[in-house]
């Protein structure tokens, strides 16, 4: 019996899209529904269904945001394959990007049954969802093709998407407004015994940009501030050929890399020459370090 989970912040409309797929779909079973991004990362993750209903504007985590996790996060050699993913949104735009990632369908609130009919065909006719009754493969994980994909939507949301209850119809192309100026300085508050100082930390300094709860760590090669500057709101003004997002929230300046390990898992992992730490590299980032 296939199963589901649905994402949706809006419990009636969560209970409406569940109605709908018991009409349409009765064989299938909504094994849980989460009310934003994180949960339905964790729930996902506990009940590795077949299907994903994921609603694109979520509190704390955007469905897109919660999708790139999952991808990364999706368990090695499980005897599930990563689910058949569907985009719910209530714009038009949002939509047709999340088409050409690594979703199977979209659907546009509110949910109309006959299009739910249509979203039950391309799910059920998708390579994806067939591969969940196949022989068990070597890996389960999503394709290169869809890693780049979700990575390029989730490049351009952090961009434009985030700032913009919409996004353009060609999402993947560059955005044909004028991009951001560089950032010159990141400002950190330091406390002193006079009181509370403002830093300017010039950006070739700084070697790590990492999240961290309710705050973004700015590392340079002997210190370390936190600032409440999310990691979003930074990224479209740093210049992407020095500065590398590696994870969803760490970004590293190129230049500082010393190397690339693998541990006993398979994962990478990268150094940097001036600090001693290490971090991880992503699944949707593994790509940047194929030849080192």
């Amino acid at each position: 019996m296939p199963t589901a989970l649905i994402a949706e912040d809006e419990p009636l409309l969560a209970a409406a899209l569940q109605a709908e797929l018991a009409a349409v779909w009765p064989d299938l079973t909504v094994v849980a529904t989460a009310t934003h991004g994180h949960q339905a990362v964790a729930l996902t993750l506990q009940h590795l269904p077949d299907v994903l209903f994921f609603d694109i504007r979520m509190p704390g985590q955007s469905g897109l945001e919660a999708a790139a996790e999952l991808a990364d996060a999706w368990p090695d050699h499980s005897a599930k394959p990563f689910p058949a993913l569907v985009f719910v949104t209530a714009y038009d735009q949002y939509a047709l990007a999340a088409f050409d990632t690594l979703a199977v369908d979209y659907l546009v609130k509110p949910v109309q049954r006959h299009r739910l009919e249509k979203c039950k065909e391309k799910i059920t006719s998708s390579h994806i969802y067939k591969e969940q009754t196949a022989t068990k493969k070597e890996t389960s994980i999503p394709s290169q093709q869809q890693l780049d994909q979700l990575t390029a939507l989730l490049t351009h949301w952090q961009q434009v998407g985030a700032a913009s209850p919409t996004l353009p119809t060609a999402p993947l192309q560059a955005p044909a407004h004028p991009q951001p100026e560089r950032l010159r300085v990141i400002q950190a508050s330091h406390n002193t015994s006079q009181g509370n100082d403002l830093v300017l930390i010039p950006v070739e300094q700084v070697l790590v940009l990492e999240a961290a709860d309710k705050y973004l760590r700015v590392l340079t090669a002997t210190q370390e501030w936190l600032i409440r500057t999310p990691l979003k709101e930074l990224l479209p003004q740093l210049d992407p050929d020095r500065f590398w997002q590696i994870h969803r929230g760490t970004v590293v300046q190129a230049s500082a890399i010393s190397r690339i390990s693998r541990d006993e898992a398979g994962r990478q992992w990268l150094h940097l020459h001036q600090r001693p730490e290490r971090w991880a590299i992503s699944r949707l980032y593994a790509h940047r370090f194929k030849a080192m």
